[in-house]
């Protein structure tokens, strides 16, 4: 159950961020879900770093650290994926 929760996680982080980052992005959408489940990761991290990754009632800092890191890795990913496949077009 926790891998489906991460998956589900990862997929509404991914879009959201997705949502925010202007432009269109050029990732898939399996690729969305894997950075929404990385920046999710990387909040977590920002959190327990901060000393907010456990408290009383809902954790909104947290989640707000983890859509930042899953905007900073949609973004940031998409502009790899672009390039390679730009690169792959070139040699093609």
């Amino acid at each position: 159950m926790t891998w489906l929760w991460a998956i589900i996680v990862g997929l509404v982080l991914g879009l959201i961020a997705k949502a925010i980052i202007p432009g269109k992005q050029q990732i898939p959408l399996w690729l969305t879900v894997i950075f929404g489940m990385l920046g999710s990761v990387l909040g977590n991290w920002a959190a327990t770093g901060l000393g907010v990754a456990e408290t009383g009632g809902v954790d909104w800092i947290r989640h707000l650290l983890q859509l930042a890191g899953a905007v900073i890795i949609v973004a940031i990913g998409d502009r790899l994926w672009v390039s390679m496949r730009a690169r792959k077009k070139q040699t093609t």
